[in-house]
């Protein structure tokens, strides 16, 4: 058993320094019998429909992946989702139900995007078909990968790898990127400039970079809070890595920890309060918690595994925590439970599950799946198990996912 990514590459860096805009128009009728069809829980048929055959390839994958849906002929569907191309940047959704069929809602959607219109519509049918649930397809997402050479670079692009774009090519590692909310940025760690580690901020737009910490010893672990004024970090300036927060463009600096241990991954609460983080001041890394504001660290009992890493904080249930941890000979995604006091196992091998991150729906994750052969990003519905891949074995490689909403 070997440790994770982001606690190992911490650990090895340590080494050497210890000695879109929406339009919509159209009409409404009884949302409120779309809504009462179903629950969250419930994986219902649905047909999808374009005017475009690629639109439609990519919708249909989409739905199959979100979990709450099943894609049928139209025989057999409890929903029909017509998507209609209305221009380079305009998608028209029609959602119908019944015999004879009946349109229920109807909206025109433009995006950055012919796919990004298409994908911000079928998120409206999403919101519109299970109660409660904000739809995920046009996020945004920044990964690592190493599919344009030996190198580890910086990627961004949509949420099924149709439009992607490389952002660095530095010839050296990057890693643990973290989108802004309004995904405008990215905070990422590169060895590039001085061969330790460096956080940089860069602007997707433009692709315009510069260093956000680059202080004596480590900088890594960049995150922002849900509002994206502030970031935590990992610094070890001190001679040991420790939980530091900043503004949004790197000033007042505040560390939060002083502790003999090595602290790594931190993540926001969704009220921006509390921070929790892996520590392995119990010997072997742990999850713990603290007021952002710093105070004494508590560590959450997860009692579910002695390797716990990689915490992550749902964004719209504060009760709920994703984090890696070893079991049975490699590692899998669990969920702790504030208000149960509990742990449990949500993904099951036969291969490694690491590095998870929620979608803004809480209900997905997308996670690492790593191999001896590959490592690839996947789509986890936390409420049905099922799960999906985002890219095919042809794009290559990709790992450590951020995700935005803008």
């Amino acid at each position: 058993m070997t440790m994770s990514p982001r606690f190992l590459c911490l650990v090895l860096a340590l080494q050497p320094l210890l000695p879109f805009l929406l339009y919509s128009q159209g009409r409404e009728i009884d949302l409120g019998a779309i809504t009462r069809r179903g629950e969250a829980s419930e994986s219902r048929p649905v047909a999808v429909i374009a005017s475009d055959e690629r639109v439609q390839n990519l919708l249909r994958h989409a739905f199959n992946a979100h979990g709450a849906y099943r894609v049928v002929g139209l025989d057999d569907a409890d929903f029909t989702f017509r998507f209609t191309v209305a221009g380079e940047r305009r998608v028209r959704v029609d959602i119908e139900s019944g015999r004879p069929a009946e349109t229920l809602f109807s909206r025109e959607v433009e995006g950055s995007s012919r796919n990004n219109a298409a994908l911000r519509a079928a998120d409206l049918a999403v919101s519109r078909t299970v109660q409660n649930l904000p739809g995920i397809f046009a996020g945004t997402i920044a990964f690592i990968s190493d599919r344009s050479g030996p190198s580890r670079e910086l990627f961004q692009g949509d949420l099924f790898f149709t439009e992607v774009r490389q952002l660095t090519r530095d010839g050296a590692k990057c890693a643990l990127p973290s989108l802004s909310p309004d995904g405008r940025y990215i905070l990422y760690t590169s060895y590039h400039r001085s061969g330790f580690p460096d956080l940089y901020r860069v602007e997707v737009e433009s692709g315009r970079r510069a260093v956000f910490a680059g202080f004596r010893g480590t900088n890594t672990g960049g995150v922002w809070n849900p509002r994206g004024d502030r970031v935590a970090m990992i610094l070890s300036g001190t001679g040991n890595a420790e939980l530091y927060v900043s503004d949004a463009e790197g000033g007042n600096l505040r560390r939060l920890t002083k502790t003999a241990a090595l602290e790594a991954d931190p993540s926001w609460s969704p009220d921006g309060r509390r921070l929790v983080f892996a520590s392995d001041a119990p010997g072997r890394p742990q999850l713990h918690v603290m007021p952002a504001t710093g105070g004494v660290p508590r560590r959450i009992p997860t009692d579910i595994s002695g390797y716990c890493a990689e915490p992550v904080w749902n964004p719209r249930d504060e009760n709920l925590i994703a984090f890696t941890i070893a079991a049975g000979g490699r590692f899998e995604i669990a969920l702790y439970d504030f208000e149960a006091r509990r742990s449990r196992i949500i993904t099951n091998g036969p291969v490694d599950a690491i590095e998870p991150i929620w979608t803004r729906d809480g209900r997905h994750l997308i996670y690492t799946e790593r191999s001896d052969r590959y490592r690839r990003l996947m789509l986890l519905d936390t409420v049905t198990g099922s799960k999906a891949p985002l890219h095919d074995r042809g794009f290559g490689d990709a790992w450590q996912a951020a995700y935005a909403y803008p």
